[in-house]
């Protein structure tokens, strides 16, 4: 009887997923992009914007499946962090949340960033600096003032000078 059961439960099961299969693959075919959102929150602020037609990037978006695949990878390097003994707190994504605000109010204060349109992102203790400044000495000198930032560990410098979208080097925002 316990048998009979198992399998009743095992062919439902399968006529169910048979039955919504071509409502999955017509999702996909049709072109509808699995949903997109900020599942770790990583901080990802713009701190200037004086440049309005500067690309804007589109920010740490990811989908489910993406989620589970650097869930693993995520949870690995930001302890390893602390194992090593670099960092005091146990996770060093647990910065980003307080570096992130303090990069910002750095930028914003020093005055010679006010031309510029820039966004920074957060995660494990590296500042990615995204968007457009006035010159290549500007994004080095900004680039150089982000690492006097305490509990800073490193800069990825993708800023660019000027607003072609052609020489990008980060994921642009999609214009709906």
């Amino acid at each position: 009887m316990r048998r009979v059961c198992v399998f009743r439960r095992f062919v439902m099961a399968l006529l169910v997923a048979v039955a919504m299969a071509p409502f999955l693959t017509t999702a996909q075919v049709a072109g509808n992009p699995a949903p997109r959102t900020n599942a770790f929150n990583d901080p990802f602020v713009q701190v200037t914007s004086a440049i309005p037609a500067c690309p804007v990037p589109e920010g740490p978006l990811y989908t489910e499946a993406e989620v589970r695949e650097l869930a693993h990878v995520r949870s690995q390097h930001g302890g390893s962090c602390h194992r090593v003994g670099r960092c005091r707190l146990p996770n060093s994504y647990l910065y980003d949340a307080e570096i992130i605000p303090r990069v910002q109010r750095y930028i914003q204060q020093d005055g010679r960033f006010d031309d510029t349109s820039v966004w920074v992102l957060g995660e494990r203790r590296l500042v990615t600096l995204m968007g457009c400044v006035q010159s290549q000495a500007q994004a080095e000198a900004l680039e150089k003032a982000v690492w006097l930032v305490d509990d800073v560990m490193g800069v990825i410098n993708l800023l660019q000078v000027g607003v072609e979208r052609d020489g990008v080097r980060y994921p642009v925002r999609s214009v709906p």
